[in-house]
C-alpha cells in the first residue's frame, strides 16, 4: 500500500536514470560466501543525487538454500535507509517484498519504455513472489486482457493464478499453461522469473 507500482515504476526509470548519469553511487555489491550453511549474503550500498533530493542506503541479501527444510524463505533481505546529511538511520524494512517490488517495477519500466502500446497479453514464468510482481507491473505498464502462467511446478501456478485473478489491474482472464510454448506462441510480453539455470522456452516458439 506503501509502495503502489505505478509510483515504484516511475521511481525505476529515474532510478535508472540516475545511475545513467553519474549521479547515483552504486558499487558493485559484495559477496559474502557462509560456507557452513553453503549459503551467500550479498551487500548493496546506494546513494542516488538528483536536483532536489538525496538517497542513501543499504540492502543486505542472503541466499540460505537449507531454509525451505526449515519452513524458511530462501531468500532473506532488509534494506537501512540512512539519512544522507547526518547518516542517522531512519528505517529498517524487511527486504524480501521491497525487492520483489522493486524487481517487478524493472520489468516494468522496461516493459513501459520497450513493449507496443498496443500489448494485450502476457506471459509469466514463475510463480514466486517475483512472478507475482512481474505480472503485476505488466498489468500497470500496458492495458493486458489475457495472462498464462507457467511454473515447473503446476499447483504452484493455479495457487498464483486463483489469488491475482481480477485485482485491479490484473485481468480476470489468466490462465495457467501447461506448456511453455503455450505460455510464449501469442504472447505479447513475456517475463521470465525464475532461478532456472537453463533456458525456460524454446526460442522457435
Amino acid at each position: 500500500k506503501a509502495l503502489p507500482m505505478n509510483e515504484a515504476i516511475e521511481a525505476m526509470k529515474s532510478a535508472f536514470a540516475a545511475l545513467s548519469d553519474g549521479t547515483a553511487v552504486v558499487p558493485l555489491r559484495t559477496r559474502l560466501p557462509i560456507p557452513n550453511s553453503e549459503a551467500l549474503s550479498l551487500f548493496m550500498p546506494a546513494y542516488v543525487q538528483s536536483m532536489d533530493e538525496q538517497a542513501l542506503a543499504i540492502k543486505v541479501v542472503s541466499l540460505f538454500p537449507g531454509n525451505p527444510a526449515r519452513g524458511l524463505a530462501y531468500i532473506q533481505a532488509a534494506v537501512l535507509v540512512f539519512d544522507p546529511e547526518t547518516g542517522q538511520t531512519l528505517a529498517l524494512l524487511e527486504g524480501s517484498s521491497l525487492t520483489a517490488i522493486r524487481t517487478g517495477a524493472a520489468g516494468g519500466a522496461a516493459i513501459d519504455l520497450l513493449a507496443r502500446k498496443d500489448s494485450k497479453i502476457a506471459a509469466i514464468f514463475g510463480a514466486g513472489a517475483q512472478g507475482r510482481t512481474q505480472l503485476e507491473a505488466a498489468c500497470t505498464a500496458r492495458k493486458i486482457g489475457t495472462a498464462f502462467i507457467f511454473d515447473a511446478e503446476q499447483e504452484k501456478a493455479e495457487a498464483l493464478a486463483e489469488e491475482m485473478r481480477g485485482r485491479a489491474p490484473i485481468p480476470r482472464d489468466i490462465r495457467v499453461a501447461q506448456t511453455a510454448r503455450e505460455a510464449v506462441e501469442n504472447a505479447d510480453i513475456i517475463c521470465t522469473a525464475t532461478t532456472s539455470a537453463k533456458p525456460v522456452f524454446d526460442e522457435k516458439d
